[in-house]
């Protein structure tokens, strides 16, 4: 069966480098899927969680914005932040829900909306992936 090779590396570390046979990502225009012989392309990369099928097994990564690029059977992500469902810290993120939760219902002059949503949007995909890891 063809594959694809999906690499998915952000400031800090590679996160995943491996053999799949189908991506699935958050684009900021919408999700996208890759197969093998993709024609090549860029997107933005929108917070959400983007999967890949392996193995006859689904598996899930977070990812927090950045770009994926599609070339020669190749899908590489760059992401400002990423992290595969099993190794998400689900109670660091159940306390950054309710962080941002609080701070968007008490929405005091020192408080950036903008920033509180964003942390609540990061905190509820990863809660997502909880049964997913």
């Amino acid at each position: 069966m063809a594959s694809l090779q999906l690499e998915i590396v952000t400031p800090d570390q590679i996160v995943l480098s491996r053999q799949v046979e189908y991506v699935g990502a958050p684009g900021i225009e919408g999700e996208f899927g890759v197969l093998p012989e993709h024609v090549p392309f860029i997107s933005g990369l929108a917070v959400g969680c983007l999967y890949y099928k392996a193995d006859s097994k689904t598996r899930y990564v977070f990812v927090s914005g950045g770009f994926a690029e599609v070339s020669d059977n190749t899908v590489t992500v760059l992401a400002e932040c990423a992290e595969e469902a099993e190794h998400i810290d689900f109670a660091r993120a159940e306390r950054a829900f309710n962080r941002a939760t609080e701070r968007i219902a008490h929405k005091g002059s020192d408080v950036s909306l903008p920033r509180a949503e964003f942390a609540l949007r990061r905190a509820t995909y990863r809660l997502s992936l909880k049964n997913r890891g």
